[in-house]
């Protein structure tokens, strides 16, 4: 019964007009909104308005909340959503925004069994047990310009709230029965190619961050999927094709 309940009231939220001011924030600051199709740009109206309502927004580090923040981080959040049966984060609580890079004191190994307390500064988390993503303002794109590097944060972080739905942060999202097979062995295989360029001192398009683990290769080729589609799509044809499985979206055709 609550979850006939809850789908009834995401039903009536979708339905709801979107405010002209929040249409205009996502027009202004979603860098490839223009270029959807109009069915989905009402689709991602609709699961923005779920995103508000159902996620607590904070503001830290002294930001004070605006619309402007909320919505921009609700629609590119709401952009991983579009054409896929969700629950809509169901691990995920609360959205941390910090006005710029913000710093964490953590535990690393140093060695020889010894672990040693440092300071690390981050532009985003997903605090994935906690129920919580962290995002940096300064560091969200907003309009074509500043997306034109292919780095976007929130995309980055809600991309590890997709990978925690089976509770194990691994670089495998939940998938279609069909698709965990093929999705294994491109993913590894690539994963292995990128490990072997990086620790030969070569360039790549993925980048030396995919490189960290499984969990932060999916990652980073979710934002290279969505603002970089044309050029995933002819340097890793293989990986472009299981995200755009996955997604349901083929941004290279935008």
């Amino acid at each position: 019964m609550i979850k006939v309940l809850k789908g009834r009231r995401r039903e009536r939220l979708r339905a709801l007009p979107l405010p002209a001011e929040w249409e205009r924030i996502i027009e202004r600051n979603v860098s490839f909104f223009s270029r959807l199709p109009p069915a989905d740009r009402q689709e991602l109206f609709g699961h923005t308005q779920v995103v508000l309502a159902e996620k607590q927004f904070e503001g830290c580090g002294g930001l004070e909340l605006t619309d402007e923040i909320r919505v921009t981080v609700a629609a590119y959040a709401s952009v991983l959503l579009l054409h896929r049966s969700t629950d809509y984060y169901p691990r995920l609580t609360s959205i941390l925004v910090y006005p710029t890079a913000y710093v964490v004191s953590e535990e690393r190994y140093a060695g020889d069994g010894i672990w040693e307390e440092g300071e690390t500064v981050r532009l985003g988390e997903t605090e994935a047990r906690l129920g919580a993503v962290v995002v940096a303002w300064n560091d969200v794109p907003r309009g074509a310009i500043a997306a034109s590097h292919g780095s976007n944060v929130v995309l980055h972080e809600f991309a590890h709230q997709l990978d925690f739905e089976d509770y194990v942060v691994d670089g495998t999202p939940l998938l279609e029965r069909g698709q965990y097979a093929s999705w294994a062995r491109v993913f590894t295989d690539e994963y292995d190619a990128l490990r072997r360029s990086l620790d030969n001192g070569e360039s790549t398009f993925i980048g030396s961050y995919g490189g960290k683990n499984h969990a932060e290769f999916f990652a980073v080729l979710t934002e290279l999927f969505f603002h970089c589609g044309g050029e995933l799509r002819d340097e890793h044809p293989a990986l472009y094709g299981e995200l755009r499985s996955f997604y349901r979206q083929d941004p290279a055709e935008w």
